[in-house]
């Protein structure tokens, strides 16, 4: 990522809608909010299964089985009593996540060997899964410092696809895709030479990108509330991101 978004600019948390977001609803669910919580969980589940994949395969699992494995694992995540135990205790969703898995698999791999293969409920889709797992870089990250890096760069992908979306609905397809690059930090070209590519002024296109930069910035923060309990952590959250996108060995 780019220097420029280690100086994210401080958005108010806006306390008052907090307290409708995924993991902090999951945490506080009771009685009839059960199912609501039931949902908002599935939806965590469904948008952070690569990190539990990544970590499943670095410790040590086949592809086959860490596929067994991940499938089971959310089986059962979201199993109806899962929601009878979570608390505010479990503090964030990946920390929480992270924790149940390395449970899981300490206690559940025997069983789970002696379940006839592709018998159970499909809860992730599989398809690349294992194809995107070897895209990481050949190195000797721990499961734990993978899962994390996997992590923070899900979390990007979520919030640049929400990005895209919003600008290719507001007609703005062409100019996403010629400003991406100053989010990711991988934009080679200059701002003039993108600015006669969309036959705009260099000074229309550095407002553009200011504005899509600071969208970011906010459409970033709204993802991270989804996984934590307080927005008090949301800014503790951006610096993590951070710290996992430069892990190494």
């Amino acid at each position: 990522m780019a220097a420029h978004d280690s100086k994210l600019e401080r958005l108010p948390a806006r306390k008052d809608r907090f307290a409708t977001t995924h993991w902090s609803m999951v945490i506080s669910a009771g009685g009839p909010r059960a199912a609501e919580a039931g949902r908002a969980l599935a939806v965590l589940c469904e948008n952070y299964w690569f990190p539990v994949y990544a970590f499943v395969r670095r410790a040590g699992h086949s592809a086959e089985d860490a596929q067994d494995l991940t499938q089971e694992f959310f089986v059962r995540l979201l199993d109806k009593h899962f929601l009878a135990v979570a608390d505010r205790n479990k503090g964030r969703f990946r920390t929480f996540l992270l924790t149940a898995v390395k449970r899981f698999l300490a206690n559940e791999y025997d069983r789970l060997q002696a379940k006839k293969r592709g018998g159970g409920q499909t809860i992730v889709s599989l398809d690349g899964l294992e194809a995107r797992y070897c895209q990481e870089p050949a190195d000797t990250l721990t499961p734990e410092r993978i899962f994390e890096r996997q992590w923070a760069l899900t979390l990007l992908d979520q919030v640049l696809a929400r990005l895209q979306a919003e600008m290719a609905a507001d007609g703005k397809a062409a100019l996403f895709d010629a400003l991406k690059g100053h989010l990711t930090g991988s934009q080679a070209v200059s701002y003039a030479t993108t600015a006669a590519g969309l036959r705009m002024t260099e000074g229309a296109v550095k407002v553009a990108a200011h504005r899509l930069r600071r969208r970011y910035r906010e459409l970033l923060r709204e993802e991270i509330a989804q996984t934590v309990a307080s927005p008090d952590e949301i800014e503790e959250e951006v610096r993590y991101r951070f710290t996992c996108l430069s892990l190494r060995a």
